[in-house]
């Protein structure tokens, strides 16, 4: 399973042999590791090794402690994206309006990968998502139920990196779009606009039109962009 280890900077290997094995599929997302003693008795190295090799480990977020249990790979990677993009993001001092850009070659991609690809199961939820959509007058909701909408299609895009990284990004600026919805529906027919634009997205990937999918989501984002340029 492991092969002993010999040389200086032990932990950094016993990383590489886990990684290793996770990239040769011997270790899975959601998959326990061995115990400390046993990684010792495995590795061939010290306990202090080991025990540093797993702590970097969960710094970079592969793996998690479980009071009690053990140590995992992590079956969900979600948030690990999150604090150095949002550290670059103070430190480089990127605008809103590159992050925006951002979005708009991410979810324009999105939504043609998820017209090909998407399932069944999957459009009957995001056409559940349209029905709420289009019932709800409630503001705050429909914030939520909006991300929502965008979210979804990253996922069923089938790209985990698109999905994880369209995840955090809209995170970073969550307030950003907030605003930006709320001077949109300033006028009482935006909010139509905004439905049916939404419809024409739902409408074309339902049709598996990865050409009128990708259309309908650039010329929304230009729409929604258009407003979030004005604060």
């Amino acid at each position: 399973m492991f092969s002993p280890i010999k040389n200086i900077k032990v932990y950094e290997q016993v990383i590489e042999q886990i990684k290793e094995m996770i990239d040769k599929g011997t270790l899975k997302k959601g998959d326990k590791l061995p115990s400390e003693r046993d990684l010792v008795e495995q590795l061939q190295v010290s306990r202090a090794s080991i025990r540093e090799a797993l702590r970097a480990l969960e710094v970079i977020g592969l793996i998690e402690c479980r009071q009690g249990e053990g140590n995992f790979i992590k079956s969900s990677f979600q948030d690990n994206l999150f604090e150095p993009l949002s550290i670059m993001f103070m430190l480089e001092g990127i605008n809103s309006e590159e992050i925006l850009e951002l979005r708009k070659i991410l979810e324009v991609g999105a939504s043609g990968l998820a017209a090909k690809r998407i399932t069944k199961e999957q459009l009957m939820e995001l056409k559940e998502i349209i029905k709420r959509f289009e019932d709800c007058e409630d503001e705050e909701v429909n914030v939520t139920i909006d991300k929502e909408f965008h979210y979804k299609i990253a996922e069923y895009s089938g790209n985990a990196l698109i999905f994880n990284i369209l995840r955090t990004v809209s995170i970073l600026v969550d307030d950003f779009i907030k605003d930006a919805r709320k001077l949109i529906i300033v006028q009482k027919e935006n909010r139509e606009v905004l439905f049916s634009q939404h419809k024409e997205i739902y409408v074309a990937i339902e049709l598996h039109n990865s050409v009128a999918a990708r259309r309908a989501m650039r010329e929304h984002l230009d729409y929604t962009n258009k407003y979030s340029k004005m604060f």
